[in-house]
C-alpha cells in the first residue's frame, strides 16, 4: 500500500531502538525525510547508520536530545522548525512501589513522558495547520488500563497523553491535521528481550517458558498471550501517518494484544 508520504518530513522522539526505530524505518522506506532522537551522541549515531545501511539512499538524519536538558531541548526546536508528522515516542519509567516512589521520580517521568509531547507539539502544530497537513500521534501504553501498582507514575503519565491527543485534536478541527494515541501492549522491545535473556538464566527455563509464564503471571487479559513485535506496532503508527487515516482523528487505537479489557 502507498501511503502517500514521499517528500514529507517526520521526527520521531525517542527513536534510537524498538518501536521508534522500526517506525523510522518504515517511513524511511516511504520515501520521507525522518528524524530520529535519543539522549547520547552513540545511540543516535548508531541508529542513523542502522537505518541508512536498511534502506540504501534514505535520508535520515539524528538529533541528539534528553528532555530533561533544557538546553538540549532548546537546541532541537531551533534546529528544525517544521515536520509534517510528529511521532511523541520517548518514554521513561522505573519499576517502583508507590509508597517508595520519591517526587523526583514523578516529575521527571512527567517532563519526560508528557511535557516532551507539550513542547513538540506546540512547536510543530501551527505550522501543521497553516499548511493544512500533519500527523500528531502520541504513543501510549497498556499500563494506562492495567496500571500495575509498580508502574503507577508511569501509567499516569500515559493516561494525560489521552487527554492532551483529544484536545490538539479538537484545536485542528476542519483541517487536515490529526492527532491520535496508540496503545502498544507488551511488545519485544531490547528491554523485554533483555528480561526474557536474564530470567531463563536464572530460572533455568527456557525464553519460550518465560513468555508463557509472563502471560499465564503478568498478563493474564492478554488475549495473544505473547509479546507484540515491533513491526506490528509500528505499522499501525506508520497507518496513522498516512493519507490512508484521514478520518481518524481525536482517536485511541490498540495494539495490545486485547490486554487492556473492555469494550469501550
Amino acid at each position: 500500500m502507498d501511503f502517500k508520504l514521499k517528500g514529507k518530513k517526520a521526527f520521531i522522539s525517542g527513536s534510537t531502538s524498538g518501536i521508534g526505530l522500526e517506525t523510522a524505518r518504515i517511513l524511511l522506506n516511504e520515501g520521507m525525510t525522518v528524524y530520529v532522537n535519543g539522549r547520547s551522541e552513540k545511540t543516535v549515531k548508531k541508529a542513523v547508520e542502522y537505518l541508512k545501511n536498511e534502506i540504501k539512499g534514505s535520508d535520515v538524519k539524528g538529533i541528539v536530545a534528553d528532555f530533561l536538558k533544557q538546553a538540549q531541548v532548546k537546541n532541537l526546536l531551533n534546529s528544525l522548525k517544521d515536520v509534517d508528522i510528529l511521532i511523541n515516542n520517548v518514554g521513561v519509567y522505573s519499576s517502583t512501589s508507590f509508597f517508595n516512589t520519591p517526587k523526583k521520580t514523578w516529575y521527571d517521568q512527567f517532563q519526560v513522558n508528557v511535557m516532551s509531547g507539550v513542547i513538540l507539539t506546540k512547536h510543530f502544530l501551527e505550522g501543521m495547520i497553516a499548511r493544512n497537513w500533519g500527523r500528531v500521534i502520541f504513543i501510549s501504553s497498556e499500563c494506562v488500563y492495567l496500571a500495575p501498582t509498580d508502574l503507577i507514575s508511569y501509567s499516569s503519565t500515559k493516561a494525560a497523553l489521552h487527554s492532551l491527543s483529544r484536545g490538539i485534536a479538537q484545536l485542528s478541527k476542519g483541517s487536515n491535521v490529526t492527532s491520535n494515541v496508540v496503545v502498544p501492549g507488551s511488545t519485544l522491545s531490547d528491554g523485554a528481550k533483555n528480561y526474557l535473556e536474564i530470567k531463563s538464566k536464572l530460572e533455568n527455563v527456557t525464553k519460550n517458558q518465560v513468555e508463557k509464564n509472563f502471560f499465564k503471571d503478568e498478563r493474564k487479559t492478554s488475549l495473544t498471550q505473547r509479546f507484540a513485535s515491533t513491526s506490528e506496532v509500528a505499522a499501525t503508527i506508520a497507518y496513522l501517518c498516512s493519507h490512508h487515516s484521514s478520518s481518524s482523528n481525536g482517536s485511541v487505537v490498540r495494539v495490545d494484544g486485547g490486554s487492556s479489557l473492555g469494550t469501550f
